[in-house]
């Protein structure tokens, strides 16, 4: 009894071809092994392949039209062969039967010698003061640059571009393997021309046919204020050219902020420390304090300024550079405040201070409070520990 290849297929003996190869498609994503774990998935695989063999092939067809079965013969099925023989999976079958040359292969086509360049990354070290305002720095980069004899042709003077005779200028070879399903036509890049689909008869002595050269080059990169360690600035077009004197891709310049010696960044603000003798926090000064932007600015130092005091300095501290490149603002700097209490006193410092303590009526240090219904050091310390 004939077997009914249009209910395999789930199609109508009407269909067109096309519906037919939609059909096979969605059954055979469903039902491939690598894909369906069933145990009965293999079979129907075959099976549905078996179907789409047959009314793909007009005249098989035409057969099955008039209530005859075309694989009845004694070839059918392809008794005792792997009906995945030949391929290396569900991509491998999907490209043999719907590639764009008609089932036949990929159908890619050549592709261009010329191809765009890659993009290049270079790290460069700043200082402080470099991020805070900015820089140009010259950068020394060994790259791709078009071939200055043949200007990216990558032939030599007088030399000719011709159609490869191996693959007549399609960039692929396609090969015929005999299978379960027929003979399947597969295409792979064309070895003598590489795929290009030409061969340059007499390559440029120089770059040997690429259209560039390896080279060293100075150029100068704008480095925007504000910006910090880590941070990547774009350079459109100074990476390398490409094969055949394509486009060049983009550089990528990486900064690497060395430490300051005296102040410290946190984001666009800035941190220092400032040691003022106890004299100075007990009376108050206004003292003159270099910041890293503004040159010399003053402080005021308020009379009975206590060890830790944190004095802000608003708007001083670094450029805040914002995704888009413009500057938006500054952050501020803070200034920490180190009381300094001397060690080496003669008698005269002595008595001077006693004389001090008394008059101030300063009695022998006792033991504060530990400040638990304020909230002091030690409520805060007992808190940490219970949680």
């Amino acid at each position: 009894m004939a077997r009914d290849y249009y209910g395999i297929l789930g199609v109508a003996k009407n269909a067109t071809d096309q519906e037919i190869k939609r059909a096979y498609r969605k059954l055979a994503r469903e039902l491939h092994p690598d894909v369906n774990p069933a145990e009965d998935a293999r079979s129907r695989f075959a099976e549905v392949t078996t179907a789409y063999e047959v009314l793909s092939d007009p005249q098989k067809r035409k057969i099955v039209d008039l209530g005859g079965d075309p694989m009845d013969n004694g070839a059918s099925a392809g008794a005792g062969r792997d009906p995945f023989a030949g391929f290396g999976g569900l991509g491998d079958i999907m490209d043999a039967f719907f590639g764009a040359a008609g089932g036949g292969g990929r159908g890619r086509g050549p592709r261009s010698r010329v191809q765009p360049g890659a993009d290049a990354l270079i790290r460069i070290g700043l200082t402080l003061e470099e991020c805070a305002t900015g820089v140009d720095k010259e950068l020394t980069v060994d790259t791709a640059v078009v071939c200055d004899l043949c200007h990216g042709a990558g032939t030599a003077e007088g030399g000719k571009v011709v159609t490869c005779d191996t693959c007549g200028g399609q960039g692929e070879v396609q090969s015929v393997q005999r299978s379960f399903l027929g003979q399947v036509v597969t295409a792979r890049p064309c070895p003598v021309c590489r795929g290009f689909g030409e061969v340059i008869t007499d390559p440029c002595r120089q770059c040997a046919g690429e259209g560039r050269v390896r080279s060293r080059r100075t150029i100068t990169a704008k480095i925007p204020a504000g910006v910090g360690d880590g941070m990547r600035i774009r350079l459109s077009g100074q990476g390398e050219v490409g094969p055949g004197g394509g486009p060049a891709g983009d550089l990528y310049v990486e900064v690497d902020e060395a430490p300051h010696d005296l102040f410290v960044r946190q984001g666009s603000d800035l941190h220092c420390n400032l040691r003022i003798p106890m004299t100075t926090a007990a009376l108050g000064a206004t003292l003159p304090l270099d910041t890293l932007i503004d040159g010399e600015q003053d402080l005021e130092i308020d009379p009975g300024t206590q060890p830790g005091t944190e004095l802000l300095l608003p708007g001083k501290g670094m450029p805040r550079l914002r995704s888009s490149g413009r500057v938006d603002g500054r952050g501020d700097l803070h200034v920490h405040i180190d009381v300094v209490v001397p060690t080496k006193l003669d008698e005269g410092q002595r008595d001077l201070l006693r004389q001090l303590a008394e008059r101030r009526g300063e009695e022998l240090p006792s033991l504060a409070g530990n400040g638990s219904k304020h909230g002091g050091l030690f409520a805060k310390l007992r808190s940490r520990s219970h949680r």
